[in-house]
């Protein structure tokens, strides 16, 4: 049940969230010298204006592709982590989401890549003319044929150093932060301080590794018409600061905070809602002796954390 909660709740978050990613990549990938949007705001009005509101939704496949087997990682590689570990501290909060987060990256990347590229297609079209891709497993498979499996994991270096950091400081932000505001059983403010937890957990990650997302973004959005402009991580990281300054690692972050709260809120929120039902289906009939069950925050703490980011 842990595991079809996390699915739904993460779901629940692609949905809120993808709109926001479609932004945030728009803005971290488009050319400096000929810009086509502003800023947050003016790239939201684009987008809606030139290609309507489904081009907000543009790539929306791949991460709902890949959100179950994501879910099914972290939710094993963690529990796994923190059971070999022993003690549940924020150390090893922090140790156990980064295994988690390493382990991921297997499904992580290609997930991405296919994402951005169909972020990326018909740019300023309400209706494509040419479409390159299908769907977001067309675009996989496209790129395989033609790059092979090297092609598939692009950007896969860049995603390991967002990803495996990034999860150790959300498992971290989220252990400190329930621990610091307390859980009871019967606390009526119990689902907003694990939204509030959550949403400020998934703030504090995206900015531990924001600048590397901006460059994972621009490698893997890199090709698409055939045209390389990078040779690798260090080529673009020194190109960008040459034609943008240091500023280029902050592209997009605006909508990408914008982002992180809201898609946290959402995935708590149905987590929690799911685990309640589930939780009263299950004990509803059993009266009898039940087995000495966890501490309520604990369980709470396990079953929300995963799929998040």
């Amino acid at each position: 049940m842990d595991f079809l909660a996390g699915c739904i709740g993460g779901a629940a978050g692609v949905l809120v969230g993808h709109p926001f990613d479609t932004v945030k990549v728009r803005l971290q990938v488009q050319n400096v010298d000929k810009p086509l949007y502003r800023g947050t705001i003016h790239c939201f009005q684009s987008i809606i204006r030139q290609e309507s509101m489904f081009g907000l939704y543009k790539g929306i496949g791949s991460p709902m592709m890949g959100l179950t087997f994501i879910n099914a990682i972290v939710f094993g590689v963690q529990g796994n982590a923190m059971r070999q570990l022993g003690n549940d501290t924020p150390m090893n909060q922090f140790m156990a989401g980064a295994a988690a987060g390493t382990i991921q990256c297997v499904i992580c990347c290609p997930m991405e890549l296919a994402k951005t590229r169909m972020q990326m297609q018909g740019t300023g079209e309400k209706k494509s003319k040419r479409k390159l891709y299908k769907n977001s497993l067309d675009c996989l498979v496209r790129i395989y044929k033609r790059e092979g499996l090297l092609g598939v994991n692009r950007g896969m270096v860049t995603t390991l150093l967002r990803e495996t950091p990034g999860f150790g400081v959300y498992f971290l932000a989220y252990d400190v932060l329930t621990r610091s505001l307390g859980f009871e059983q019967n606390d009526p403010y119990m689902i907003p301080k694990l939204l509030f937890a959550g949403g400020m957990s998934g703030i504090a990650s995206w900015l531990s590794t924001y600048p590397v997302d901006v460059i994972k973004s621009r490698l893997q959005a890199d090709g698409v018409g055939g045209v390389y402009q990078y040779s690798g991580i260090a080529d673009c990281v020194r190109q960008s600061v040459k034609k943008e300054g240091l500023g280029v690692f902050t592209r997009g972050l605006t909508s990408t905070l914008l982002r992180a709260f809201p898609v946290n809120a959402a995935t708590f929120a149905t987590v929690t809602l799911v685990l309640m039902y589930a939780r009263g289906v299950e004990e509803g009939p059993k009266d009898c002796e039940a087995a000495p069950a966890a501490p309520h925050h604990t369980q709470l703490q396990q079953q929300a954390q995963a799929s998040s980011l």
